[in-house]
């Protein structure tokens, strides 16, 4: 392979990781926690829409446990993102013969 060929070959993933990051970005994840009690939506840029907390679960003298529940949903939506992304640009390398270690 000539330096021309690996050049239009990086060309073409930067294309693709671009289209591929901005289809992410326009994705929404969801996640839940305590059985459903708190649900987390973010963006697939992880930004943040929204926390929905079941009446239910609300204990004033039990604020940390809501707020644990709140921690786990977010980081849950957020690692949907995350394996999204990661599935995403394996399919691309695949797609393009790449194989790295490891991966």
């Amino acid at each position: 392979m000539n330096i021309n060929q690996i050049m239009k070959q990086a060309q073409q993933m930067q294309k693709k990781l671009a289209k591929q990051q901005e289809e992410l970005a326009g994705k929404e994840f969801e996640a839940s926690s305590g059985g459903g009690m708190v649900t987390a939506k973010v963006t697939g840029t992880g930004a943040l829409l929204s926390v929905i907390i079941d009446p239910e679960v609300v204990d004033k003298n039990d604020v940390e446990m809501l707020q644990d529940l709140v921690v786990a949903a977010v980081n849950e939506a957020l690692k949907k993102v995350s394996q999204e992304a990661q599935g995403d640009m394996m399919g691309m390398m695949n797609q393009m013969g790449i194989k790295l270690p490891g991966m």
